[in-house]
């Protein structure tokens, strides 16, 4: 795939994964994308998992037509994307590897007999020029591993974004870049809003026209709706309006009171109401809503005077993830010793920004009357 007059597309479509980093479902499958720039020196950007090595040695052969390498840039050491290094260099021996220091000490980690590669170690804000094209790196340390840089070129206004503005699914899929690209986010780059938000202000300098990520499609239109996106979710705001009801339930009354919770929401016009079973559906699409929406309403029943595993988990992931700035409510379940409320909220201790609601459903064994009541306040409190 042509990308510019001199930028090509050599990555790789993987439809035989089906969790992704051994977690992810991954039902489109993944893509690993790999670039080349062809100049008075050619630079390839990075490399692809190690079960393709053939096939994208194949592709950047046919984009080479005769001619040699003259530079790897890795900007992720990630095995999805550095796995096939030392294969390159067994098939280009002459061909300097460009990296930073922490790279370096990585590719050492994960290779033998590295001592022998072409390096050029880069720091922040060198360039490298091909000829026509003028190459800059930009380090992102920490989204989502220390090594990480962006490289920017100058010439065709492309920015190489690492793993920022990936996304899960294949290339020759068609399905929404903002759900696959959520769930990815806030998966596996979540926790570091704060050097997202870093790496968005160094860019926000930059004529960016295309952006080329490591996963996902290449980016060349609307740009501002994806860097929007972005810096809401690293800064941990509001995408869409609305309230999850995030639920677990052994014996259907404490999913009962969340359906009447739903129902009472809706009867009110609130903007999106999501329902979720925490045992049934995928717990990444658990925390990617959890992240979205800015109300959310947490259910369980007590359980070993604790609260339900499902739960447990899922309180876990977001707060993990520096899940903040947010408001929640309670909806708690007991047949001799409530204590599922009280937990969830200690759970939240390191949590920053955390509205709770005044109202708390407090059902003992089944919904009653005065549970009725207590939703309806919560509702109300929701849509204040």
């Amino acid at each position: 795939m042509k990308i510019t007059e001199d930028i090509f597309y050599v990555g790789v479509n993987d439809h035989e994964i089906d969790l992704f980093e051994g977690q992810y479902v991954v039902p489109n499958g993944m893509a690993y994308n790999s670039y080349v720039i062809m100049d008075e020196k050619i630079a390839v950007m990075d490399t692809v998992d190690a079960d393709f090595s053939e096939e994208w040695l194949n592709n950047i052969n046919n984009v080479l037509n005769g001619r040699t390498p003259d530079y790897l840039i890795v900007q992720h050491m990630e095995p999805d994307h550095s796995a096939n290094i030392m294969n390159f260099i067994k098939a280009y021996p002459e061909t300097v590897v460009v990296g930073n220091a922490k790279t370096f000490t990585m590719m050492a980690n994960f290779f033998e007999n590295t001592d022998s590669v072409n390096k050029l170690v880069v720091k922040e804000n060198d360039t490298l020029s091909l000829g026509r094209h003028q190459l800059s790196f930009i380090f992102a340390p920490m989204v989502h591993w220390p090594e990480v840089m962006f490289t920017y070129d100058s010439t065709d206004k492309v920015l190489f974004s690492a793993d920022a503005f990936g996304k899960f699914g294949a290339l020759d899929t068609d399905e929404d870049w903002a759900c696959e690209a959520r769930r990815y986010y806030f998966g596996i780059v979540g926790k570091y809003g704060t050097q997202v938000q870093t790496v968005l202000k160094k860019a926000s300098a930059l004529d960016i026209q295309i952006i080329c990520a490591l996963h996902g499609p290449v980016l060349t239109e609307n740009l501002g709706y994806y860097i929007g996106l972005y810096s809401t979710w690293s800064s941990y705001g509001v995408e869409s309006e609305g309230v999850m009801i995030a639920y677990t339930s052994v014996y259907g009354n404490t999913k009962k009171a969340c359906e009447i919770l739903a129902d009472k929401l809706r009867e009110k016009n609130c903007p999106k109401v999501v329902l979720c079973d925490l045992a049934r559906e995928d717990m990444a699409e658990a925390v990617e809503d959890a992240f979205r929406y800015g109300k959310l309403v947490l259910a369980s029943p007590t359980y070993n005077a604790d609260v339900f595993p499902f739960m447990k988990r899922f309180i876990h992931e977001i707060t993990e993830r520096n899940y903040q700035n947010r408001t929640i409510g309670i909806i708690e379940n007991g047949s001799w010793a409530v204590t599922a409320g009280k937990v969830m909220k200690e759970m939240f201790a390191k949590s920053k920004n955390i509205t709770w609601l005044e109202n708390t459903v407090t059902v003992k064994s089944s919904v009653k009357p005065e549970n009725i009541t207590q939703i309806e306040a919560v509702a109300d409190e929701l849509l204040k």
